[in-house]
C-alpha cells in the first residue's frame, strides 16, 4: 500500500517542485497538497495521511505553529518543515517539535534523508 504525503505550502510553484523532488525518490507514493493550515486539516479530516511536509512561511499560519499542532494530534507522524530560512533558530524550532528541516529550494538529494527515514519508521511501524 502506497504511502500518502502531505505537502502543505501556500506557494503553488514551492508545491511542485516538492512533489518533483519527492516523485524522484518514492515515486510509487502518493500526494496531496494544501496551500494552507486550514486546508491542511481539512484534508487529514478526510483520507489517511502517513508523512508531511510544511513550509514554514505561511501567511495563514507559521508551519512551525501547524507542525505542533499536527504533532499534538498525530505524535508518530514523520514531518519536515522546508524553508529558505536557514537559521539555527528556525532548525531548533523544528526539531523541538519533532520534525526534519529540509531547506528549500527543495532537491531530491535535500529530501533523502528525511524520506528514507520515515519509510523505514513507517515500515517498522506496521
Amino acid at each position: 500500500m502506497p504511502l500518502t504525503v502531505m505537502i502543505v505550502d501556500d506557494s503553488k510553484l514551492a508545491r511542485i517542485v516538492a512533489a518533483k523532488a519527492l516523485n524522484e525518490l518514492q515515486p510509487e507514493w502518493q500526494r496531496v497538497e494544501a496551500n494552507s493550515a486550514e486546508q491542511a486539516h481539512a484534508l487529514l479530516a478526510t483520507q489517511q495521511i502517513d508523512l508531511a511536509l510544511i513550509d514554514f512561511n505561511m501567511s495563514e499560519k507559521d508551519g512551525l505553529v501547524f507542525a505542533a499542532e499536527l504533532r499534538a494530534l498525530h505524535p508518530d507522524m514523520p514531518l519536515a518543515i522546508i524553508t529558505a530560512n536557514v537559521q539555527d533558530e528556525v532548525i531548533a524550532r523544528a526539531r523541538a517539535v519533532g520534525a526534519a528541516f529540509v531547506p528549500k529550494p527543495v532537491t531530491a538529494d535535500g529530501l533523502k534523508g528525511f524520506v528514507s527515514g520515515a519509510a523505514l519508521r513507517l515500515r517498522t511501524k506496521q
